[in-house]
């Protein structure tokens, strides 16, 4: 009877038995292998074939960059040292550093005018990238563009101060006239610049020597920084044209909507190379005997032109992704169309636009190599022009375009992630 009762009755446990760990092939390294790279024979095939294909890049790459010479006067020096041994004559990198980075006629002792610039361009775009920090340095960011000026072109101190002056009085006149109307404010705000620079053309330009900084001519600009330069600015001033020609595009005035209409299509249907031949040969037909228009500028206004018309589809995109409940709200809320664009419209569609705004921001930059077609030396410039052009190191080919390509994909790389940080940080829909 105990025998037959014991096998009836169900044994019940009155504590919990600890949770058991995973299987081994579930967890770690090799879950995480099995996964990805081995989950089934077609996988397993294309992991090895990569695998040796890493491997066989490598095995030629290594040696060349850890055997590399760093230390010699020319190449020919640079081959006795290898003595027929695999390795690349970074030597070149080393002597030549100074040209690549800042250019072949920039004064050496004036480096640190380059370098302080950057210095205050990284804290002036840091209030404007990052909501976190200190909204006080907006006060650096504002002033940058006219210390930049004075930094590395030089000259007096007044030049980039009766600038700052006209564009104060000019905010100060669109704050002014802003209630009124738009177009108002936007008028009385660029005649009140006006005035105050033709009041500073007589001015005398004496300054005692500590205001004033030895000039700088723009041809002597050269190197990376000629490249960061003309990114940065031409980056800068494309980003709000191309918003204007995106609302010029949907305007209801027919003249308005056609110039922006022409002006877009005509950019974007031309090459860039064409239009910075323009900017150097062309546009001095159309110039008064005996002006003088920098090349730099022209350059920067043709770049800014090009790339304005590409981010000015980028955001139109964004402006029609948008519902049409959205101006419907506006209009609901009384808001004027200043006011719907500015609080409700235009941060939506930009938000939407990020990814394409980046992607011309980095074409962007990379297309200022371009410039060095036209005799101007840039990173590439330097590197085709002065550099390979000289005896000791004609023949030094990937040790020089491999340490520009490396510059250009650490800012383009930067600029990537920071978009996909900002894109991460405006996404709200899943909070």
């Amino acid at each position: 009877m105990s025998d037959t009762h014991a096998q009836t009755v169900a044994y019940v446990r009155e504590s919990f038995l600890e949770q058991a760990p995973p299987p081994e092939r579930e967890t770690g390294p090799i879950r995480w292998l099995r996964v990805n790279l081995f989950s089934n024979w077609f996988y397993a095939i294309l992991t090895l074939l990569s695998i040796y294909v890493v491997y066989t890049l490598l095995s030629d790459f290594l040696p060349w960059l850890f055997n590399g010479v760093w230390n010699a006067s020319d190449i020919r020096e640079c081959r006795e040292i290898l003595q027929g041994a695999t390795g690349g004559c970074f030597a070149v990198l080393a002597e030549r550093w100074n040209q690549l980075l800042f250019g072949f006629s920039f004064p050496s002792d004036q480096y640190w005018r380059i370098v302080v610039a950057f210095l205050l361009f990284c804290i002036a775009a840091a209030p404007v990238l990052f909501a976190a920090v200190p909204r006080v340095l907006f006060v650096v960011t504002g002033l940058f563009p006219f210390v930049a000026y004075y930094l590395i072109w030089g000259g007096t101190i007044l030049t980039p101060l009766a600038v700052l002056v006209g564009v104060v009085a000019g905010y100060f006149a669109y704050r002014r006239l802003v209630d009124q109307s738009f177009a108002m404010g936007l008028l009385g705000g660029v005649v009140a610049g006006l005035i105050v620079w033709w009041l500073a053309a007589f001015v005398p330009q004496d300054q005692p020597s500590f205001l004033a900084l030895r000039p700088i001519p723009s041809r002597d600009l050269g190197g990376f920084a000629l490249n960061l330069m003309l990114g940065v600015i031409c980056v800068s001033l494309s980003l709000p044209f191309g918003i204007l020609l995106a609302l010029g595009r949907q305007s209801r005035l027919p003249i308005i909507k056609w110039i922006c209409v022409v002006f877009i299509e005509f950019v974007r249907g031309v090459p860039l190379i064409t239009l910075l031949f323009v900017a150097n040969v062309v546009l001095a037909y159309f110039l008064p005997p005996g002006s003088n228009f920098d090349l730099i500028l022209r350059v920067i206004i043709m770049i800014t032109m090009f790339a304005s018309a590409y981010i000015a589809e980028v955001i139109r995109g964004g402006l029609a992704a948008l519902p049409r409940g959205q101006y419907e709200a506006a209009d609901s809320l009384g808001l004027d169309y200043t006011q719907a664009m500015r609080l409700i419209i235009l941060p939506q569609a930009l938000k939407i636009s990020i990814p394409g705004i980046v992607n011309v921001a980095v074409g962007l930059f990379k297309d200022t190599t371009l410039v060095s077609i036209i005799s101007m030396f840039d990173l590439v410039g330097m590197i085709r022009g002065p550099i390979l052009a000289s005896t000791e190191w004609n023949g030094v080919y990937w040790e020089l375009y491999g340490f520009a390509a490396l510059l250009f994909f650490i800012v383009c790389y930067a600029i990537s992630q920071y978009s996909q940080w900002l894109e991460r940080q405006l996404n709200t829909e899943h909070r």
